[in-house]
């Protein structure tokens, strides 16, 4: 009886978590927009952090409780299933040619913070000093999007999807609410979602980290997803495109050290995470991106190699954790 309630909570928490980010991406990009912010700056910045707050706040709940593997396979976990998962379907319906001058930045700065935080991964622990790198990292992709955004202020016409004109008191107190509530229903959900994870996986003898690469971390990234499949559906493909660059770069760099804190001290670093997680994320990464710079376009092949990588991926966890 008690497992099934843990099952019927860990799924409330997901649906809190997916409307909550629902709620509150749709406040944070009409703020955005209302500001004049370009389309893939939005993605890069405001969705992307919007989008990796459940990441975010799931990871340092599981740490302060103890609940390292959790916490480190949920933050990696997430980026994963966002290129896997995510990119793939993204890239599935919606190729894209691009402008690679927009996304060399933060494609390189991804690459950088996934072999940073295998090198610091080798000692067996991320410590203070890794922390202090992946922080820097993520001031600089704040430093290249705030910059981005500064140079192109100015929007055109059709990408001024919120005119000044039609800003009423009502809307403005409708997406603050919204905005709110938005918070509210993810961090209880996240609190949900890491207390009936870890049961869940103590009922089935399954290890946290299994649970927080599969079910946590395919449950935190939904936001991305819904995010995605909205943006297929306007054919805004910068904007997904944008949304996943960015929270990779922020559940990479700027989850963990906050983990460190909520620990205690230094975040220990499992095999499984260093031999197997880490190789894959960056597999599919190098799937995703290096084909890219030569084509200078992201094609449907790459979603599907993306989605087929990832099922191996998760399939090979399962079976040899």
């Amino acid at each position: 009886m008690v497992i099934l309630l843990n099952c019927l909570f860990f799924v409330v928490g997901l649906v809190l978590i997916i409307k909550g980010g629902d709620f509150f991406v749709d406040a944070a990009v009409w703020f955005a927009e209302m500001s004049g912010i370009p389309h893939f700056i939005i993605g890069a910045t405001i969705v992307g952090f919007a989008t990796s707050l459940p990441e975010v706040l799931v990871s340092i709940i599981a740490a302060a409780n103890g609940n390292v593997e959790m916490a480190t396979g949920n933050a990696i976990g997430s980026v994963t299933a966002n290129t896997g998962l995510i990119m793939g379907v993204s890239l599935l319906f919606m190729p894209m040619a691009i402008k690679l001058r927009e996304y060399f930045p933060q494609i390189i700065l991804l690459t950088v913070s996934i072999i940073a935080i295998w090198l610091f991964g080798l000692s067996g622990e991320i410590t203070i000093i890794a922390a202090i790198v992946l922080i820097i990292l993520f001031c600089v992709y704040v430093f290249l999007n705030v910059s981005g955004a500064k140079k192109n202020r100015t929007l055109s016409d059709d990408e001024k999807s919120v005119k000044r004109e039609d800003v009423t008191k009502g809307i403005v107190v409708k997406n603050i609410v919204l905005f709110v509530l938005g918070c509210a229903g993810i961090v209880g959900g996240s609190e949900l979602l890491v207390n009936n994870g870890t049961e869940i996986a103590k009922f089935l003898q399954v290890p946290d980290r299994i649970i927080s690469i599969s079910a946590v971390a395919i449950g935190t990234s939904l936001p991305e997803l819904v995010t995605t499949i909205t943006a297929i559906r306007k054919k805004q493909a910068s904007l997904s495109v944008g949304n996943i660059l960015g929270s990779n770069i922020i559940d990479i760099t700027f989850v963990l050290p906050p983990c460190m804190l909520a620990y205690g001290g230094n975040l220990p670093v499992s095999n499984g995470t260093l031999f197997v997680d880490l190789p894959a994320l960056f597999v599919l990464s190098m799937t995703c991106f290096v084909p890219t710079f030569f084509t200078k376009k992201f094609a449907r092949w790459q979603g599907v190699a993306l989605l087929l990588l990832y099922v191996c991926y998760i399939a090979y966890t399962f079976v040899f954790h």
